[in-house]
């Protein structure tokens, strides 16, 4: 299934709006959680190659899905809703029923970005990013640190 491209910044704009009108309505909890993962999303946006970045917005929208739930059921306003309160509500709804389908698009873009399926590596298992630096233990070829400019070797001596 070829999902439509998306930008990662519509994504969040449209979150970030949603959220922004369903604190009108909830607050504390719900504005924590939303808010934070949105900043995560943030970092997406900045480290393009980032699998981690990606990963960890992912994974956080999909918590929020369920906070969501709890705290919309929770602490919903059962009677006397004025128009901005019902308004606000409906927004916190919305965002609410739009972050699924968010989930898969950024889950289309995670997998742009090399990252495997969670059931392969383990979603919290090592990261997919590579590093410049090399492994103290590591068995590839080493060269010898005291090597003179004619390539020679400084042969060690034991203590």
């Amino acid at each position: 299934m070829e999902l439509p491209a998306v930008n990662l910044k519509a994504i969040l704009l449209v979150h970030w709006l949603l959220t922004t009108w369903g604190c009108i309505v909830f607050s504390g909890p719900y504005t924590w959680a939303n808010f934070t993962i949105l900043a995560l999303g943030v970092w997406a946006v900045a480290q393009r190659d980032s699998i981690d970045a990606i990963s960890m917005f992912l994974g956080g929208l999909v918590a929020t899905i369920f906070l969501d739930i709890v705290h919309i059921s929770i602490f919903y306003p059962r009677n006397g809703l004025t128009d901005t309160e019902r308004f606000g509500a409906g927004m916190a709804i919305l965002s609410l029923l739009l972050k699924p389908f968010s989930c898969c698009l950024i889950y289309h873009m995670y997998r742009e970005r090399g990252g495997e399926l969670p059931l392969h590596t383990g979603f919290l298992g090592p990261s997919q990013e590579h590093s410049a630096y090399q492994t103290i233990d590591s068995s590839e070829a080493r060269t010898e640190p005291f090597a003179s400019p004619d390539g020679r070797g400084h042969t060690s001596q034991g203590y």
